[in-house]
């Protein structure tokens, strides 16, 4: 009698298997990045132009702006429904009002520092002098004001939505904005109403915990699919600007990014590690969102991915994350609010010949500190720029000499917006006692979005500084995070 033994590959382990590293989103998008660059190049060069793009070029275009218009679509609900969650739980804690000024505190202070950097660099490295640009450029067609800022406070409508129409050649288009400070001011009053309404208020808030949860496992599936968006948005971009149009304005762009590195690289790593953390776990928790926002060149595209870092990477309590992160995308911008306005102002002066006195300087500190909140409505370095320069008197027009690189700028610049927008949060957190240090200083999966692991803490328990709750099931996580 004879015995036959046969060999099977093990379950789950047959046929070819990717690496393990293959399958992180942070390789994804790097990957994107580089078959982003190769297809843009190949489009720039068979002629692909902005104004008239060939195939390769506007598909490029349309899978970019398409993936930006899925994030953006589902930020306005998303924000609604989390910061009304987080209001109606301010029953349960005692410290909400000293998390709020400790977030707006540290906001001011990195915003501080960001802009000193960005005078000094920009008094250093003159990069408006003998840039050899011929014209005065034009002044921009939307202006940052104050009263702008006070009177964009109070919501239009409802859904903080506004529209405007253009006419070209006979043919009107319409187009739809969304104002996210208004709506934050929208849902802070919804959930102070809960608050008041109390128990009658209850059967309103179990629907915004399950729309909540529902909103949050679609903007998972949405960015899962952001290295199709990034190889669309980092080949329109350089089918459209390529890296020949910063020509005589090298010096600029150059001290932008010495700037923007600094911040990055020097002044956030020297804040975590005084604050008694891990330099390497913040980088490596904070990273698929600083890839995601660097390509999407959007702080408000890229705030689901903020704030999802924020809570299971960083261990920040979903109860404060969800009113820090979407409080730091309107407001909390030292890229495009403290770094960009500081240098580019001292280059239109030093292009004008305008000399600027300390009084100067100082204005410049003082606006780029407060002006974030002033652009909250309208968002954008170059608006932000406008409130800088007409505060100081210097020629609008200026801001035409820059615009033709602000998109290569506005990629750094994104990128250390939102990752100031999850330091800041961190920080308050370690101060305050209610950071998860244990979740901190956790091996980083592979992928930021992975349901497999809970490491969610309970919301009330988490914002007041006591023990974390236990986790829940993965099934039920994402309906008992939001509800809390």
């Amino acid at each position: 009698m004879t015995t036959q033994t046969s060999t099977s590959a093990p379950a789950g382990k047959t046929g070819f298997q990717l690496p393990k590293w293959a399958g992180s989103f942070g390789f994804q998008i790097i990957a994107a990045l580089i078959v982003g660059l190769g297809l843009g190049l190949l489009a720039k060069y068979t002629g692909s132009t902005k104004a008239s793009p060939n195939a390769l070029g506007a598909t490029l275009q349309t899978i970019g702006s398409s993936y930006v218009s899925l994030l953006q679509t589902a930020v306005v609900p998303l924000i609604f429904t989390a910061v009304v969650s987080y209001i109606s739980n301010l029953r349960a804690v005692s410290n909400a009002a000293r998390l709020a000024w400790n977030t707006l505190l540290w906001f001011a202070i990195t915003a501080l520092i960001s802009v000193l950097i960005g005078i000094g660099l920009g008094v250093l490295l003159q990069p408006g002098a003998n840039t050899g640009i011929t014209g005065q450029g034009e002044a921009p067609s939307k202006v940052g004001s104050w009263w702008a800022f006070l009177t964009g406070l109070f919501p239009k409508n409802f859904l903080g939505l506004g529209a405007s129409t253009t006419v070209t050649e006979g043919v009107a288009t319409t187009s739809v904005s969304f104002n996210v400070l208004q709506i934050l001011v929208i849902a802070v009053a919804v959930g102070i109403a809960a608050l008041k309404v109390g128990k009658a208020a209850e059967p309103f808030l179990n629907l915004n915990a399950s729309a909540l949860a529902v909103i949050q496992k679609v903007l998972w599936w949405i960015i899962r699919i952001a290295p199709i968006g990034t190889v669309g948005l980092i080949g329109n971009a350089v089918a459209i600007y390529g890296w020949d149009t910063i020509g005589s304005l090298g010096k600029f762009t150059f001290a932008i990014y010495v700037g923007l590195a600094l911040v990055l690289f020097v002044v956030y790593p020297v804040l975590v590690r005084t604050h008694g953390l891990s330099v390497k776990q913040y980088f490596s928790g904070v990273w698929p969102a600083v890839q995601l926002a660097f390509v999407s060149r959007s702080s408000v595209g890229t705030l689901p991915l903020t704030q999802r870092v924020t809570e299971r990477s960083l261990g920040v309590p979903r109860g404060y994350a969800s009113f820090a992160v979407p409080l730091g995308a309107t407001t909390k911008m030292d890229g495009c609010a403290a770094i960009y306005p500081a240098i580019s102002a001292i280059f239109v002066a030093q292009f004008f010949g305008i000399q600027l006195d300390f009084t100067q300087y100082l204005l410049i500190a003082l606006v780029s500190v407060l002006g974030s909140a002033a652009t909250a409505g309208t968002t954008g370095a170059v608006v932000m720029l406008t409130l800088t320069l007409s505060t100081l008197g210097l020629p609008l027009a200026g801001v035409g000499l820059l615009l033709a690189i602000d998109p290569i700028l506005d990629m750094g610049r994104t990128a250390v917006n939102v990752a100031g927008q999850a330091l800041v949060p961190t920080i308050v957190a370690k101060r305050q006692g209610i950071l998860d240090e244990s979740l901190y200083n956790a091996p980083r999966t592979s992928d930021p979005f992975s349901d497999d692991v809970d490491t969610t803490v309970d919301d009330a328990a988490a914002v007041a500084p006591s023990a974390a709750a236990p986790a829940a099931s993965p099934e039920g996580r994402e309906l008992a995070d939001a509800k809390a």
